[in-house]
């Protein structure tokens, strides 16, 4: 029996690396495509190297891109950017979505990520499975972020009494490529949030249940 397809877009942040490394490493996927504006470099791939296809994109120009020419049985979104390196709050909106959320929200980063999911949830998939995440810790980041330090620092101390305000980026990873195996319908019922219509139906999943089922699964 064939394994599975995937197609991660955002490989080379900093939940994207980490997913990148967790689907080659599974049995369960046969083959694995990164596309991007970079790609991981050779010596950064830990295992899997036999079934990574990695393409270069200019997202501006994704009618180019080949996305159309090929069809995988997963895709995975870890798109994503901070105001200050998009340059403004439109270009954040842009990079960030193209790529406890609320679209009606006054914070730029809530109100994106809740457009992102909407915009997600409308294109029509069978499953479609929105992670949100607390503060992400033991992230592997490009960038020094001397405050965001301090904060999941603060988080991570507090998460050993209230779990649901701390997410080690490993177990998000580990828990996307879970769901990208097992489907939202592998997942506890009592895990899973149910949203829109039985024609267009789409699933969340909170802090805890991305903990539970890292902590679950293999």
């Amino acid at each position: 029996m064939a394994g599975l397809s995937a197609l991660i877009l955002g490989a080379t942040g900093a939940t994207g690396k980490v997913l990148l490394q967790e689907l080659l490493a599974s049995p369960k996927f046969s083959s694995v495509s990164e596309y991007g504006r970079h790609v991981t470099a050779p010596e950064k791939v830990a295992a899997g190297k036999d079934k990574l296809e990695q393409k270069t994109i200019d997202f501006e120009k994704l009618d180019d891109a080949g996305l159309k020419d090929k069809k995988w049985d997963v895709v995975f979104i870890t798109l994503g950017t901070t105001r200050k390196n998009a340059g403004s709050a439109e270009a954040f909106e842009k990079i960030d979505r193209d790529g406890g959320a609320n679209a009606n929200s006054p914070f730029l980063y809530m109100k994106s990520k809740g457009k992102t999911e909407l915009a997600l949830a409308d294109l029509g998939y069978s499953d479609t499975v929105i992670f949100r995440p607390a503060a992400l810790g033991d992230a592997d980041r490009n960038e020094h972020r001397p405050l965001e330090v301090y904060v999941h620092a603060a988080a991570k101390a507090i998460s050993t009494f209230i779990p649901s305000i701390y997410m080690p980026v490993p177990k998000l990873a580990k828990a996307m490529r879970v769901v990208g195996e097992v489907g939202s319908q592998g997942v506890p019922p009592e895990r899973v949030r149910k949203m829109g219509s039985e024609k267009a139906p789409w699933s969340i999943l909170d802090n805890n249940a991305i903990l539970a089922i890292a902590d679950s699964f293999n």
